[in-house]
């Protein structure tokens, strides 16, 4: 039998359910780093990677908020925000940016990091995996695109850092998908050949040329009308 969480507000939550790829992102107020938000409202008309971290004061969440915000330009060309998630609470966040902050190597973060000591949020989105641990969530990173439709899920276990350049490399995909109408072949990375749908009556399939199947329809898009298709001006 599934686990059943009533909240404090009289949300039922069950803990095996978890929003999907293509669902709509469960809406939220929260109190952040940056003060409170209410989402999506707040993230309107903006791409957002919402990521959770197992707790404050650990390397390897160190080094991944770090990685984050060094490259926090590249997402931002793009319209998209980076949002936190820990079930630390708020002083314990702002004492591990001060930490942070002063670090040889570190970063002064300017993305919020929301406080769910409650663990409300992680729960609705699947956050908790009783397996891992009951009080601390595990990396996740949800994709949430303008229409506040979730477009891609990632996990991964406590140990293992998160590789910032592919989430920033799924972002890009996923955006050139939606501008040109167009799939991305494994591997792809801007400037690379796209994937054209594939015909669909037998007199388009027999125009295809080329030395692929006719099911794999390649053309050639430039690196830089991508950029200048999806970044802001």
């Amino acid at each position: 039998m599934d686990d059943i969480f009533d909240l404090d507000d009289g949300t039922i939550i069950n803990e095996d359910k978890m929003p999907l790829i293509g669902d709509i992102a469960p809406e939220f107020q929260a109190s952040t780093t940056n003060g409170p938000i209410k989402f999506p409202d707040d993230f309107r008309g903006k791409w957002v990677v919402f990521f959770s971290h197992p707790s404050d004061f650990t390397p390897v969440c160190t080094t991944e908020f770090i990685a984050f915000q060094k490259t926090i330009s590249d997402f931002e060309k793009m319209n998209v925000a980076l949002l936190g998630l820990s079930v630390g609470s708020l002083p314990s966040h702002l004492a591990w940016f001060d930490a942070i902050e002063g670090m040889p190597d570190g970063a002064k973060i300017t993305f919020p990091l929301i406080d769910d000591m409650n663990m409300e949020i992680a729960r609705k989105y699947g956050m908790i995996h009783r397996n891992a641990s009951d009080t601390h969530t595990v990396r996740a990173v949800f994709v949430i695109d303008p229409a506040t439709k979730i477009r891609t899920i990632l996990y991964y276990p406590a140990t293992l850092g998160r590789n910032i350049s592919e989430i920033w490399r799924i972002l890009v995909a996923l955006q050139t998908a939606d501008a040109f109408k167009v799939a991305t072949p494994a591997n792809w990375m801007p400037g690379d050949k796209v994937l054209c749908p594939a015909p669909t009556t037998a007199g388009k399939m027999r125009e295809h040329n080329g030395d692929v199947p006719w099911f794999m329809t390649y053309k050639a898009l430039d690196k830089a009308e991508i950029y200048e298709k999806i970044c802001k001006k």
